[in-house]
């Protein structure tokens, strides 16, 4: 996979991508739902999750991942159905679909390349990449286009 850098790496910090009350809205049902999570994680959380869902709909097809924190904030985000495709729309001009992977599915090497793949994509779309929440990486895709439930196959 090719990405072009289009503009300045790590410009843009992905936190202000949400709008404030809905960060305070995902932080809460972060906490709530990983006590083990402080607020101020959590308000990490919900950036990195903005910028993987801004780098999703950015690079579709690209088999793009989350870690296993940003999927925290994935989720937190997707529960809040009208803030999250408010989000998508705006941000990235369609829905950015949530589609879990199959157990083994990948290979620790796959893992890695996509890990690497994902945060190339992330900083080539102009944010900030907070490495410590990125150690490893969810079950999950973006699919943003080409599975069963996006747009081009509905």
């Amino acid at each position: 996979m090719t990405i072009t850098v289009e503009r300045p790496v790590g410009t843009t910090d992905p936190a202000t991508l949400v709008d404030p009350e809905v960060t305070g809205r995902l932080v809460r049902r972060i906490t709530a739902d990983h006590p083990e999570i402080s607020a101020a994680t959590a308000h990490r959380i919900v950036g990195q999750a903005a910028a993987f869902v801004a780098a999703s709909g950015r690079y579709p097809g690209q088999s793009l991942a989350p870690s296993q924190l940003v999927d925290y904030g994935w989720h937190a985000f997707i529960l809040h159905t009208v803030d999250y495709s408010r989000f998508c729309s705006q941000t990235v001009g369609g829905f950015v679909h949530h589609v879990p992977t199959d157990e083994g599915d990948e290979t620790p090497s796959a893992a890695r390349a996509t890990r690497e793949r994902t945060l190339a994509a992330i900083r080539a779309a102009g944010f900030t990449v907070d490495e410590e929440l990125w150690p490893d990486l969810a079950k999950c895709t973006q699919c943003h286009a080409g599975c069963t439930d996006s747009p081009k196959n509905s």
